[in-house]
């Protein structure tokens, strides 16, 4: 009997204590408090859309289950607990939160409009709150996690200006404070973490890349600030596509292995990313660069997928991993618990899990990203219904009526350190605090970290790619549509990117600055030079002949013994002007003739020397003036010749008018005035000037004048009209007597003087650098040379040495002689 009475009493023991258990079980979901924390986690997710002919609400429970989420859901379970077993953030007072399962964006707002609802009801917002009380009892909201749940729900808090404080939305749009005032969130938007992208692809000098996103609110966001980041990049978006449930991939990588792309963007959510590297490694894609946002680069599954290293290599900006002491042993004591899940099914939907087969061990074991901004994120609401509630001193002011402004106002102005980090709020609500890890899925299928960016106190990028085992075995791969272009060669784009280029050679006079623009050959300036396929002009050297040159101070001293020749032989002349060489010779005509091959000579000395205005004017001037004086003496005095021995006997009456008229001077005055007019003219209009001479020579600059051929034409041509009258009149009198014969002197004047211009001109076609002017100066020398030596030399030689051969008798005999000859 004893024994059947202790039986029974452990038996109705068991069953009283399994009865205790039972009354005491738990909701993973709601936990009551003074005050109410709001979640919203996507622990499940609805893959395939609905289409629904009216509104209904979803069962999340039995959708996809995302272990991840319902990590960071335990999470906030974790934080609301150990702030309410902390005596110094809200002492006295309990948190409590109603959590739902936000698996979709179109269909869960049955728990939204509860979580804005007092006692079921939701004043109108036409109206004024005429009664504040009747304010939503939940403070705040933590969550959503996804940009799209966000923007869905959002715009339901905003009218009670309700804080909803996401721990993932990172969308830029939601730093438009008049459309979302009341949102705050713990993670760094869109705009940052595509810079730390960028920076990545500029670190590795990538140039051709593509651009992966979900084909949704967060993707679109990060593809728009993609391409406004890298405007005045070298960057090139070869590709991008918005990926979906629908997404050809298999077509969507064969257009990126057409173009060569070696760098991937994936820009997606977790499932999305998980769904595109599993089809990349069905199709076969290998030996690419993948960089992960931080949305997937903490995947625990797909780095030990079977194939992912044939692939290439996966570089990832992950949210840093931060331990939150404490929280593995929640895990434990929680799963240990029962929860009421079908009891609370029927409370309310989105609120059951269908998750208790779950292990601590597979829960501590997922990708941990967003840990850290779910615990922030709570931590904050706490500290701002702290101040809020005034308190201190190990209480709280009760009397206070607690709004949701209220809180708001307190979040914005939140400054606290969790975890040795400070916790602050810029005015857009956005985080003044965080960094982002830059890591690497290496070959044990761990995510190993290899650099970070950090956004305070100041910004600073690193990232040590020698941890990284890239799939080319050593070096960094490349990705480009064109190779860059070797040194000194200009970029000339092909199609619409700027990556895809030819090279083209910059030419020689001009260089190439790849720094300011890569795409445009430069002009070297006038002074400057450059061989073909420079990057810089060097200064040419500038050339002239000087007055110290030993070839100027020759020609100069033979225009000097020129002058002193012509002066000599002047005094000869003046001193025998009665005999009948001299008066043969021109008379007073040779007085002429010598003093305008002494005023010639002043061109040779302005062929020298740096050239002005002048000097140019000079160089030519008295050449062209006197030198024409000195061709119409000849042309006159070979005619005179003729006409004494040809032309007085069978034209009498012509011979009388040129003598009575002195016909002789007419000309020359004639030809010295139109010489001298169409100078005037021509120098008038366009006057020699100096010009540099940068085309014969690309590394010199020969100092010269530039004559202008239209304003010199005129004064040549008459120089040259009397050049051929002469010759012809000199011509003429070829048979004269053998030693009275000036006519062959002439002649024989003529041709050195045309031999001389011939061989310049023919220089000056081919040659054009410094010594022209010398060769000029020579030219100009050997003409007036020419007539001194070999028509007024062989006269002095007589006068001086043969003075039987300069008498009256002798010269009437040559003639008499001549003219038995002709009559015969």
């Amino acid at each position: 009997l004893f024994h059947s009475m202790k039986t029974f009493l452990a038996s109705l023991c068991l069953l009283g204590s399994l009865l205790h258990t039972l009354a005491q079980c738990t909701s993973e979901f709601h936990l009551e408090g003074d005050y109410l924390i709001g979640g919203l986690f996507d622990i499940h997710h609805v893959r395939d859309s609905v289409y629904l002919y009216r509104p209904e609400a979803i069962d999340c429970s039995s959708q996809l289950f995302i272990l991840s989420s319902y990590r960071r859901f335990q999470l906030m379970r974790f934080s609301v607990e150990e702030i309410n077993n902390s005596t110094n953030l809200l002492p006295n007072v309990s948190l409590g939160y109603d959590i739902f399962d936000h698996c979709s964006d179109t269909q869960i707002f049955p728990a939204i409009l509860k979580l804005v609802s007092f006692s079921g009801t939701i004043q109108s917002w036409g109206e004024p709150h005429k009664n504040l009380s009747k304010v939503s009892k939940v403070t705040a909201v933590v969550g959503p996690f996804s940009s799209t749940n966000t923007l869905t729900i959002a715009p339901l808090f905003m009218p009670d200006l309700i804080p909803v404080v996401s721990y993932g939305a990172a969308s830029s749009t939601f730093t438009k404070k008049l459309k979302y005032p009341s949102f705050l969130r713990t993670v760094h938007s869109n705009k940052e973490i595509i810079g730390v992208i960028v920076e990545i692809i500029l670190h590795f000098n990538w140039r051709w890349v593509a651009f992966l996103n979900s084909d949704n609110d967060f993707g679109k966001d990060g593809l728009e600030l993609f391409i406004k980041r890298i405007e005045n990049t070298n960057i090139c978006l070869a590709y991008t596509k918005g990926i979906n449930d629908n997404t050809n991939t298999f077509q969507m990588f064969k257009q990126i292995q057409a173009q060569k792309i070696g760098v991937i963007i994936v820009f997606t959510t977790k499932l999305t990313a998980e769904a595109l590297i599993e089809s990349a490694i069905q199709v076969n894609i290998t030996d690419k660069v993948w960089i992960a946002g931080d949305t997937w680069s903490l995947n625990k599954r797909l780095p030990k997928v079977k194939g992912i290293k044939n692939i290439g290599t996966v570089i990832g900006v992950s949210q840093p991993v931060v331990t939150i002491p404490g929280f593995d042993d929640f895990i434990y004591d929680s799963k240990s618990q029962t929860h009421c899940e079908k009891k609370e099914q029927n409370m309310f939907c989105n609120q059951v899990c269908n998750c208790s087969s779950l292990t601590p061990e597979d829960i501590l074991a997922v990708d941990p990203s967003f840990s850290f901004s779910v615990y922030s994120a709570v931590y904050a609401i706490a500290h701002a219904l702290h101040n809020t509630l005034q308190c201190g001193s190990g209480r709280c002011n009760g009397n206070i009526t607690v709004y949701p402004y209220m809180v708001l106002a307190e979040l914005k102005k939140s400054n606290f350190t969790l975890l040795n980090r400070s916790i602050k709020f810029d005015e857009n609500g956005e985080p003044k605090f965080g960094s982002y890890s830059i890591v690497f899925w290496n070959h044990s299928g761990d995510a190993e970290e290899i650099g970070f960016y950090h956004f305070y106190p100041q910004r600073n990028f690193f990232i040590n790619g020698t941890k990284i085992q890239w799939y080319t075995k050593g070096q960094v791969p490349t990705s480009i549509c064109s190779k860059e272009c070797t040194i000194g060669h200009a970029k000339k784009q092909n199609g619409i990117h700027e990556c895809c280029f030819n090279c083209i050679i910059c030419p020689s006079g001009t260089y190439i600055n790849s720094s300011v623009d890569p795409y445009k050959c430069l002009k070297c300036k006038e002074t400057e030079w450059s061989e073909e396929a420079s990057t810089s002009c060097s200064l040419r050297v500038v050339e002239y002949i000087q007055f110290t040159d030993s070839g100027a101070i020759v020609i100069m001293v033979g225009a000097w013994f020129l002058v002193g020749l012509t002066a000599a032989m002047s005094v000869l002349f003046a001193i025998n002007y009665n005999t009948p060489i001299v008066r043969s010779a021109g008379g007073p005509m040779c007085f002429l003739i010598l003093g305008c091959l002494s005023l010639c000579s002043i061109s040779v000395f302005f062929q020298f020397d740096k050239p002005t205005t002048s000097f140019c004017i000079l160089r030519f001037l008295p050449f062209f003036l006197f030198y024409t004086v000195c061709l119409a003496c000849f042309v006159v005095r070979s005619f005179q010749i003729v006409c004494i021995f040809k032309i007085a006997a069978k034209f009498p009456n012509l011979h009388s008018w040129w003598m009575k008229y002195h016909g002789q001077w007419l000309v020359i005055t004639v030809a010295f005035l139109t010489q001298a007019l169409l100078l005037l003219i021509g120098y008038s209009c366009a006057p020699p000037k100096p010009y540099n001479e940068t085309v014969w020579y690309p590394d010199k600059i020969i100092l010269s004048c530039d004559i202008n051929l239209t304003a010199t034409s005129s004064p040549v041509v008459l120089l040259l009209s009397l050049c051929c009258f002469c010759f012809i009149f000199s011509y003429m009198g070829k048979d004269l007597p053998k030693n009275y014969n000036e006519a062959k002197a002439i002649t024989f004047c003529l041709l050195l003087l045309i031999f001389t211009w011939i061989i310049f001109a023919t220089e000056y076609m081919l040659y054009r650098g410094k010594h022209i002017q010398t060769l000029n100066a020579l030219a100009v020398l050997s003409s007036l040379y020419s007539f001194l030596l070999w028509y007024f030399l062989p006269k002095c030689y007589i006068i001086i040495l043969q003075p039987h051969k300069n008498t009256q008798q002798y010269f009437q005999g040559l003639i008499q002689n001549y003219t038995k000859t002709i009559s015969q």
